[in-house]
């Protein structure tokens, strides 16, 4: 019995001992900005010969953990590229653990070179509701703006006016370490921030400034983007400096200057193009079909980023910035309409030259003169000036025309199709036109916190003071075929304006807030707004129809060359002007915001829940064709909201959204007058529209698994409309022309659900795949033109979009496969031209190679294809092939030379085709899609006192990629197009 005693106290305490495990733990943090360090490098040693023993990398919250097998002396060695290495020794005794508890690392004035890679940082991580993206996993052409980095991350996409969306929501500001960046203006951002000086995006919902300085989660966020700078880049000065040029006469500079310190931040940076890279990006991003250069454009820009911050009292962001655009744009149109069996085909060449000045000059500024009080101040102005010239040719058919002539413009082709009675009409316009615009507003926002329950004041005023001025000239001569004239041949007549409008727009508004707390962690906030607008536009038309269709031909269309045309007339301007046409309108709007918020704020959920009711009133008076109007109406909006959020875990979170909104019809779309300006788009009002609702509900789930590095995220959004506008839009089938009529219209719905699933396949990160997946359906109820009269008809339609990529990254080599797809099925009750079985998908890869002696090389290869389609000229195929080769020289990589080659298969097209209920769209663009550029680019890296002249990127940088390089290019092509302004 002794013995068996013994033997399982031996073994007990056996186990027990084992049990313990002899783990290391301890928490890092960066010395300057006491943030958690994640992704840091962490080796356990043998103290006698430095053998290695185990090793790892710090989570999200800069934790680690790492495993000693037996007793004795060790040491902990702790790197991270851009910090100054932290050695610690420690004895391990009678197997314990050891807790190091906070550890703090310094930055590296001159960037650490080699740093022993233990795993692949992680592409996507989680932390409660922000996706953090890691910078260096994401490899980008060399001196690239942070636009390439984001497009490449999974759920974000970029569309062809720049506007950005990431998991389903649209990115409405760039943040820089948490400080804003041209405030709202996310375009000159995207262009200007070099990735070179990135480490990691986050991706989160930011919450409002009353949110922000009440404590209380009003659930009123907006999406940002917030690029984190690269350690030990926050203390000292660095530049960036890319000068190239190309074939087809083609340039580009970019410049950038910045300086930190502990409480500035300073960002200068410049910019001059001809790549249609002005902040309406084109190309990048596999499966685009053409239309992503859509015309050819230069700009150049100068701007100017300030941030300072004396942390617990004063924090200002500051921005200005200058922008010179020309643009020149040709378009070739085709068009097939649904709705009409009489002028169904229509076709259009349009010429439009363009430039443009501006500025915009935004502050922030906020100031706590204690603990309890918050004071908020945002002024902005801006200015610019545009001006146009276009001219356009377009015609009517009652058939294809592509099915008789090969030119349906040509004056050859016009005469054939006017025998044979398919010409309906024929437009030919010009004009020149100018407006200046001129805005300045500011906001001033007092906040008082009493005691530490979440007891708020809010006192908020804001006022906004507009004015522009419209000068235009448009020169149109109409023939219709149909109609025959006293004569009794075809009816041709012309319109010759010249139009002068100012327009005048102010406005102001108080709020105020109170909160209360009602139990514990549970708010009760009631708001009340009151909101005056006021605008005036006073339009005087002169017209010069009348004077022949002759009269102005010959004479010049240039910018502001309206004063060659108005010094022909015989007599002074004034004595030509139209009464009638002449318009002068006033809308003065007063606004009552009522809100009640009950705010339940729990460790695991938040829950809100409240209604807006919206009393207002609006008063219009117009002058127009004769008629005076002088009305008021007074209607009250309601839009309930509820908020649910659930939280799992640090890194899973649950969220649901409901928010019901009302919208009234416009006062113009309420008259009961008819526009018949434009004889061949008459519109009419209607005095008996009703408000339409909104109701708009999401379901947001997220999670991560940091072990397996794997990423998850889903949402689904749902919305309808009642009594939603729509337009009724009747046909005249003698000369083409349509008159539209808003109308209340019901049964439109939409779904759309999403699903992202980034991980990494082996332990160390090398091999990684990421997915992202989105269903859409559409329930879309409109008015079509059938046998002479309107009729609803319903578009079904539904698609499936996938993006899949897997790839393998080690310091030198990164390989990706990748594809996309999109599948469009579409049906319609009534007109069968309208039903749709589509695809188009993508597929292709990528080669990123680092070379010694700071060479790197890039190439990507990506075959764009649709299916599908009746007319088979659609049915293509784009193989768009990309190369860059990369050498840096001088001490660090400071300089380095870059030659890319774009669409080196001259395959890419500028041609897109676009299908709705009712219609079929293609176009033509010019652009220039297939060149060279030779880039220089030159960076100066000051930190700490010391010249450390880097790249940033390659295995001497100071990126947090451990050694890993970038390198790569656009998917599926790169910039393109741009005219030598």
């Amino acid at each position: 019995m002794k013995k068996s005693l013994i033997l399982f106290l031996m073994a007990f305490f056996a186990v027990t001992s084992y049990a313990q495990n002899r783990l290391i733990t301890g928490n890092l943090s960066d010395r300057d900005t006491k943030e958690p360090l994640t992704q840091t490098t962490v080796q356990l040693l043998r103290a006698k010969d430095s053998t290695f023993v185990a090793g790892t990398i710090s989570n999200n919250d800069g934790n680690f953990s790492v495993k000693a097998n037996d007793d004795g002396r060790y040491i902990v060695r702790i790197t991270s590229i851009g910090y100054k290495t932290v050695i610690k020794h420690f004895n391990i005794t009678n197997s314990s653990n050891v807790d190091l508890g906070k550890v703090v690392l310094g930055s590296n004035a001159v960037m650490l070179k080699g740093a022993t890679i233990v795993g692949q940082a992680a592409k996507v991580t989680l932390k409660e509701d922000t996706f953090i993206y890691n910078s260096a996993a994401y490899r980008t052409p060399e001196g690239s703006t942070i636009e390439e980095l984001v497009k490449r991350l999974p759920g974000a996409q970029i569309s062809d006016d720049g506007k950005i969306t990431i998991n389903g929501k649209e990115v409405k500001k760039i943040l820089v370490e948490g400080k804003e960046f041209m405030t709202g203006d996310t375009k000159t951002a995207l262009k200007n921030i070099p990735t070179s000086v990135i480490s990691k995006i986050k991706a989160y919902d930011k919450k409002s400034d009353l949110a922000k300085v009440t404590g209380i989660d009003d659930g009123e966020e907006e999406t940002v983007l917030d690029f984190g700078m690269k350690a030990g880049m926050n203390k000292g000065m660095f530049s960036n400096v890319d000068l190239s040029a190309g074939t087809k006469d083609r340039y580009s500079s970019r410049a950038m200057g910045a300086y930190f310190n502990d409480k500035n931040r300073l960002m200068i940076f410049a910019n001059a193009n001809n790549t249609n890279d002005q902040g309406f990006p084109g190309g990048g991003g596999f499966g685009r079909f053409g239309a992503g250069q859509q015309g050819l454009n230069a700009s150049k820009m100068l701007g100017l980023n300030y941030n300072f911050e004396q942390k617990d009292k004063l924090q200002v962001d500051a921005s200005v910035r200058w922008q010179h655009a020309d643009g020149d744009v040709n378009t070739t149109s085709s068009v097939e309409n649904f709705v009409s069996s009489k002028g169904a085909f229509s076709n259009s060449i349009n010429q439009n030259f363009s430039r443009s000045d501006s500025w915009n000059a935004r502050m922030r500024l906020e100031w706590n003169p204690d603990s309890m009080t918050d004071i908020m101040f945002r002024p902005s102005f801006t200015y610019s000036n545009n001006d146009g010239v276009s001219k356009s040719t377009s015609g009517s058919y009652n058939a294809d025309p592509y099915s008789y002539v090969l030119d349906p413009l040509s004056k050859e082709s016009i005469t054939a199709l006017s025998d044979q009675d398919l010409m309906v009409n024929t437009r030919d316009n010009s004009s020149i036109s100018n407006t200046n615009n001129k805005n300045i507003g500011a906001s001033l926002q007092y906040n008082r916190k009493f005691g530490n329950r979440g007891r708020n004041l809010t006192l908020k005023g804001e006022v906004n003071y507009g004015k522009s001025d419209s000068k235009s000239l448009s020169l149109s001569n109409v023939h219709l075929y149909q109609i025959m004239n006293s004569s009794n041949a075809d009816s041709t007549y012309q319109t010759n304006r010249w139009n002068v409008t100012p327009t005048t727009n102010s406005g102001y508004d108080l709020q105020f807030t109170y909160s209360e707390p009602i139990m514990r962690a549970t708010f009760l906030q009631f708001s009340y707004k009151f909101q005056y607008k006021y605008s005036k536009s006073d339009r005087s038309t002169y017209d010069f129809s009348n004077l022949g269709e002759n009269f102005f031909s010959g004479l010049p269309l240039t910018y502001g060359g309206w004063n060659s045309y108005l010094s022909k007339l015989a007599n002074p301007v004034e004595s030509y002007i139209d009464n009638d046409l002449s318009r002068y309108s006033e809308y003065k709007n007063y606004i009552h915001d009522f809100e009640l918020m009950l705010r339940i704020i729990r460790t695991k959920y938040t829950f809100n829940v409240g209604v807006m009711v919206e009393p207002q009133k609006s008063s219009y008076m117009q002058d127009y064709k004769g008629v005076h109007v002088d009305t008021t109406r007074t209607v009250t909006n309601v839009t309930p909201t509820l908020d649910f959020r659930y939280r799992f875990s640090k890194v899973s979170n649950l969220r649901i959204n409901y928010r019901g909104t009302t919208s009234q019809p416009s006062m113009t779309q309420l008259l009961d007058i008819t526009d018949d300006s434009d004889p061949l788009n008459i519109s009419k009002g209607n005095p008996g529209l009703k408000p339409s609702f909104t109701n708009n509900f999401r379901l947001f789930y997220n999670n991560y698994i940091e072990k397996k590095q794997r990423a998850i995220m889903t949402f689904i959004n749902y919305s309808n409309t009642s009594n939603d506008i729509s337009s009724m839009v009747t046909y005249n089938e003698a000369t083409g022309g349509r008159v539209t009529r808003p109308e209340n219209i019901n049964g439109n719905w939409n779904v759309r659900g999403a699903f992202m699933f980034n991980t990494a396949i082996d332990s160390a990160g090398v091999f990684n795949v990421n997915t992202f997946t989105n269903v859409n359906y559409n329930n879309y109820v409109a008015f079509t033109f059938l046998n002479n009269e309107s009729t609803k008809t319903t578009t079904r339609s539904s698609s499936l979009g996938e993006r899949i990529e897997t790839s393998y990254r080690n310091g030198w080599l990164e390989l990706a496969a990748d594809g996309s797809l999109n599948y469009t099925h579409s049906r319609n009750d009534i007109l069968n031209n309208n039903n749709l079985d589509t695809w188009q998908f993508a597929y292709g890869g990528s080669v990123n190679i680092t070379l010694p002696w700071g060479t790197s090389l890039a190439t990507d290869l990506h075959n764009n294809s649709r299916r599908g389609y009746s007319d088979n000229a659609m049915n293509t195929n784009e193989l768009v092939w990309n190369a860059q080769l990369s050498q840096g020289l001088l001490k660090g990589n400071a300089l380095t030379v870059s030659l890319q080659l774009y669409d080196i298969l001259h395959n890419q097209s500028n041609f897109s085709r676009t299908i709705s209920a009712i219609q079929r769209s293609d176009t033509q663009y010019n652009s220039i899609n297939s060149y060279a550029m030779l880039h220089v680019i030159y960076r100066v890296n000051i930190f700490g006192g010391k010249d450390s002249r880097m790249n940033g990127n390659g295995p001497d940088g100071d990126g947090p990629g451990k050694g890993e390089r970038r390198g790569g290019m656009p998917r599926g092509g790169m910039g393109g197009g741009g005219r030598p302004f």
